[in-house]
């Protein structure tokens, strides 16, 4: 068998963080090589080249973008296909609603509690990144502090259970 690698292409800093702590660590049983890279800064033909790069080497890919304001994932999904000719719909990851949902799914309710999170959440699906940044509490010194914290006690299981497109993703690309 030869060598696996993996390109997972995600927006910012808060994915890559998010990526390279909880999913990363679980794709490396299923390849050789997972790298995070983002792609919200780089310009659409450079991007677009790195892609057909990564074709050309045999390698595999994931982009993962936000739906944000996009009526559903098939939308958001063709929105990119128009601004990058490489890309492969099935390779696109739509994050329901941003990817500060898919770390408060990562709490149950127990933990929720523990953080000092007012409100407990069986779906996290419509969290914004607004909404996200008004549950953090005063203990927290920074907003990344909170997120690196919330990764420690992060669980799978139970954000599969509250958020749709993580549960998506998982089951997607489960080793």
């Amino acid at each position: 068998m030869g060598y696996k690698r993996l390109f997972i292409w995600v927006e910012g800093e808060d994915d890559q963080r998010f990526f390279e702590q909880i999913i990363a660590p679980k794709l490396l049983r299923k390849y050789d090589s997972v790298e995070i890279r983002r792609h919200a800064t780089l310009k659409e033909e450079k991007l677009d080249n790195f892609l057909k790069s990564i074709k050309a080497m045999g390698a595999e890919y994931i982009y993962v973008v936000d739906i944000n304001n996009s009526p559903c994932v098939t939308a958001k999904k063709e929105e990119i296909r128009k601004k990058l000719k490489n890309i492969d719909e099935e390779k696109i990851i739509v994050v329901i609603k941003e990817i500060e949902s898919w770390y408060l799914a990562g709490l149950d309710n127990k933990e929720v509690k523990n953080f000092g999170i007012r409100r407990t959440f069986y779906n996290t699906d419509n969290v914004t990144k607004e909404k996200f940044n008004s549950l953090i509490p005063p203990r927290f010194s920074s907003r990344i502090d909170f997120m690196l914290e919330i990764l420690k006690k992060f669980s799978i299981e139970t954000a599969k259970q509250k958020n749709e497109s993580f549960k998506y993703f998982i089951e997607k690309y489960k080793s």
